[in-house]
């Protein structure tokens, strides 16, 4: 660290709140190395419920630029999913798109299996849908016992009403609610509270997050900073907070935090969040009852899961050893890289790249390459592609290079991958091809060493072998994910968009006369010819463009 410093600047503040709020934008602004204890920048997400007559719920992340209430965040994306699935399943509101909704005809499956009231075709009253939405609602901001009584009191007066049905719906309601509520145990309160537990090992640190708001729990989160042998839990957890709370203002803050360690400047944090958030914020370290068990449950999680990360860590680590010990290097390497490529038939070509290292993924490192200008299926074309557009960042200092360059595929792909490292002069690496051998059975895998004519394979059970497995499996799922978002991508731009005479209104006038574009796939000319405005001539230009392939 020494080593590398420039420059030391110094600035006077007035105070300590001063000094706490000008670290944390400097770290926002200059991203330092060696300040990564949270440099995630990636915003948390929220449920959207958008305005208009039939609101959506979803999924949001980013600036509040969309129109409608906001609830959250929340802290990881598994907890909203949960909390949508929950009400789509107890409350039917609709969850689709507004272009999907608009262009509807009849209802979807979502209406058929009963996670929807089908409000895209009328088949629910304005005033019972939002009723449903006001329920929904009371759900995301915590009052789950207001709106259970709520619902228990409706079910007895369409009991006393005759109204066996409704009395049936608003019980199954009411059931799923009490689940919930049975599953949090985290009830004692209706207050806004983040409880966190920071844990310091000698292998590594552990700070879990756990949110409560409107004493419903929305859910937790695991965060491993990466601290010096010598700190202490109160330093980390002190780290922590500081770039939490103050590095975000679109941030929720609660009105409680509940920590499992005290430091000497939580104070001063407390008063740099008041200052920045207008608003006072108490730190909690003895608590008692309801709150002591939160406090014990988030050290309980921090302690596992640092327990579960050093055992894999200690794990991908005998596999790095085992590999240098195969491949006969004198230390085990500290970074690989393995490239695959992905396509359905030379459609939406995509590589990957993905990188590993003792402690495992480096998935902020991972890279995708969306491949263009080469023939239809040519994966060695796109290989090369691939590797020219990595390597020349990489030789011009963006980046780090690997120890080794795992290629999956046989002595084509290795012979491609070595053409690319000679044209670009790329220092002397490792290349490691693995192919799926005679069988394409695992285990059975052909490994070719740098000039591809040293041929050999690994037992079954080697470590070094498993970890080969599992980079080329995880290059080939990160490949595959990204072909298929922009397979997907340019399907729902649709052939339409290239039918000269059919512009933007006529092309949602076409969808929703059929009800979508799968519908439309199917319709033959004759069909498509009996939609508004759509001529013979245009129909047949149609249907060649939606059947080209």
């Amino acid at each position: 660290l020494v080593a590398r410093i420039a420059q030391v600047e110094t600035t006077i503040v007035a105070n300590e709140t001063e000094a706490l709020l000008l670290e944390q934008t400097l770290i926002k602004e200059w991203r330092p190395p060696y300040n990564i204890l949270l440099r995630d920048d990636k915003s948390y997400p929220y449920v959207l419920l958008s305005d208009g007559d039939y609101p959506r719920l979803g999924i949001h992340r980013g600036a509040k630029s969309a129109k409608g209430r906001y609830f959250g965040p929340y802290p990881s994306a598994g907890a909203i999913r949960e909390s949508l699935a929950l009400l789509q399943k107890t409350f039917l509101v609709r969850q689709c798109e507004d272009s999907y909704f608009k262009n509807r005809t009849r209802p979807c499956l979502q209406y058929q299996i009963k996670r929807c009231k089908a409000p895209c075709v009328g088949l629910v009253e304005p005033a019972e849908y939002a009723e449903d939405v006001r329920h929904s609602v009371m759900f995301l901001e915590g009052r789950s016992n207001a709106l259970a009584d709520e619902l228990s009191a409706a079910m007895e007066r369409a009991a006393m009403g005759l109204e066996f049905e409704r009395a049936a719906e608003l019980r199954d309601q009411i059931s799923l609610l009490r689940r919930v509520q049975d599953q949090q145990s985290m009830e004692g309160g209706s207050g806004d509270v983040d409880v966190i537990a920071a844990v310091v090992n000698p292998g590594g640190a552990c700070v879990h997050l756990i949110s409560v708001r409107g004493g419903r729990v929305l859910g937790s989160k695991n965060f491993f900073p990466q601290v010096g042998i010598e700190e202490e839990g109160g330093a980390v957890l002190m780290a922590f907070l500081a770039q939490y709370y103050l590095s975000s203002h679109e941030r929720d803050m609660p009105s409680e935090l509940i920590v499992n360690v005290m430091h000497e400047d939580l104070p001063t944090l407390a008063a740099a969040v008041a200052e920045l958030r207008g608003r006072e914020i108490a730190i909690s370290h003895r608590v008692r009852g309801t709150r002591a068990r939160w406090q014990q449950l988030a050290l309980t999680n921090a302690e596992q899961a640092l327990g579960a990360r050093l055992a894999n860590r200690q794990h991908v680590a005998a596999r790095f050893e085992a590999l240098a010990e195969a491949l006969d290097l004198d230390e085990p390497p500290q970074r690989l890289e393995c490239y695959d490529i992905s396509h359905s038939s030379g459609e939406a070509t995509v590589a990957s790249c993905v990188v590993f290292g003792p402690e495992g993924p480096l998935k902020s490192d991972y890279r995708r390459f969306n491949i263009e200008g080469i023939t239809a299926g040519d994966d060695y074309a796109a290989m090369h592609q691939a590797l020219t557009r990595r390597f020349s960042k990489l030789k011009d200092g963006d980046g780090k290079l690997p120890d080794i360059l795992l290629v999956d595929g046989g002595k084509g792909q290795m012979a491609m991958a070595r053409e690319v490292l000679q044209e670009l002069a790329v220092p002397e690496l490792i290349l490691l091809g693995v192919a799926k051998g005679v069988t394409r059975k695992p285990g059975l895998e052909t490994l070719y060493l740098n000039d591809a004519e040293h041929e050999f394979t690994l037992p079954a059970d080697s470590p070094a072998l498993h970890l080969i497995q599992q980079i080329r499996d995880e290059a080939h799922r990160f490949a595959i994910t990204g072909h298929r978002a922009r397979r997907g991508k340019a399907r729902r731009t649709s052939s339409l968009e290239e039918v000269a005479g059919v512009g933007p209104k006529r092309r949602r006038e076409l969808l929703k006369h059929f009800g979508g574009l799968q519908e439309l796939n199917r319709a033959s000319i004759d069909e498509i010819a009996k939609a508004p405005g759509i001529s013979k001539k245009l129909a047949e230009s149609i249907y060649a463009a939606l059947h080209s392939e």
